[in-house]
């Protein structure tokens, strides 16, 4: 039993090299979760950016698929019209509430968002541009348009693309 006392005697603290053994381990625990949480939100945040220009790329193809509906409607009245009236080859800019597509210029315009709707006439400014282009081509002689929309921007220093393509027949 003096044993005893005596050890508890003797090992009444910790000793220098303990204390900064356990900072050191705890350090590298809160530091770790921190690099892990700055990453995870990093992440998150680039994924709704790649999120929203894939549906941006969805809608610049629907629009031009829209355009060519435009024209078989109207060719009930208009029969010599074609279907692929306004939609010549080349690289174009245009948004839901346009009435044609607009020649897309060097680095293009960045889209803006106004109500949750993006355009180019009004709204805040965002950090995605859109580039579409047509071209005209055959599949075994049936005529088609081959759709590439381009979604392109900037985040964490990086430039990020999102493309999307269809081909748009005159099945009619």
């Amino acid at each position: 039993m003096l044993a005893f006392f005596n050890f508890l005697k003797r090992k009444n603290g910790f000793t220098l090299v303990e204390v900064l053994t356990a900072i050191f381990v705890i350090l590298v625990g809160v530091v770790g979760t921190m690099a892990t949480i700055q990453q995870t939100l990093a992440y998150t945040s680039l994924s709704a950016s790649r999120l929203v220009a894939s549906y941006l790329a969805q809608e610049g193809i629907e629009i031009v698929r829209n355009f060519r509906d435009g024209n078989w409607l109207e060719q009930r009245s208009n029969p010599l019209l074609p279907w692929t009236d306004g939609l010549s080859p080349g690289d174009w800019e245009v948004d839901y509430n346009d009435s044609s597509l607009t020649s897309y210029i060097g680095l293009g315009r960045y889209l803006k968002i106004d109500g949750g709707f993006y355009n180019y006439e009004s709204g805040t400014n965002t950090k995605f541009r859109r580039k579409i282009t047509i071209v005209q081509d055959s599949d075994g002689g049936n005529p088609r348009l081959k759709v590439s929309v381009l979604v392109e921007w900037q985040q964490v220093g990086k430039t990020h693309q999102v493309t999307a393509q269809e081909y748009l027949y005159n099945w009619r």
